[in-house]
């Protein structure tokens, strides 16, 4: 029972989260929505991560099956891919290492932050 609780306080922002895309005309995906709604929750304490610890570790631990679908999308996509293969490798590449750059900097300024509290 636990865990349905959970899993439907996780689908509810998820929810909330869709309407919010169909409100809103940004160019944001729902998902983000979510994200934020449910981050917002848990830091200003409205939502406890005990009401949905287990259901997100059972989640992330079956998130690799969330890619096999899209991946046999690929799969099936290769002949119109092949065309621009190489631009969808230099896009890949550029894009994972902006990334790697960009949540190194923010750990960072996250622990110069923190380190800057903890001296208080």
């Amino acid at each position: 029972m636990k865990y349905i609780l959970q899993f439907g306080i996780i689908l509810l922002i998820s929810f909330i989260g869709e309407l919010l895309n169909r409100v809103i005309p940004l160019p944001i995906p729902a998902s983000i929505y979510g994200m934020l709604i449910l981050f917002t929750a848990l830091c200003t304490g409205v939502l406890k991560l005990s009401h949905v610890r287990e259901t997100g570790k059972f989640l992330i631990i079956i998130m690799p099956l969330m890619f096999i679908a899209p991946a046999v999308g690929l799969i099936e996509s290769w002949e119109i891919m092949q065309e621009f293969i190489v631009a969808i490798i230099v896009i890949s590449i550029v894009s994972t290492i902006a990334v790697i750059g960009a949540a190194g900097h923010i750990t960072q300024l996250i622990i110069k932050f923190k380190g800057k509290e903890e001296k208080r």
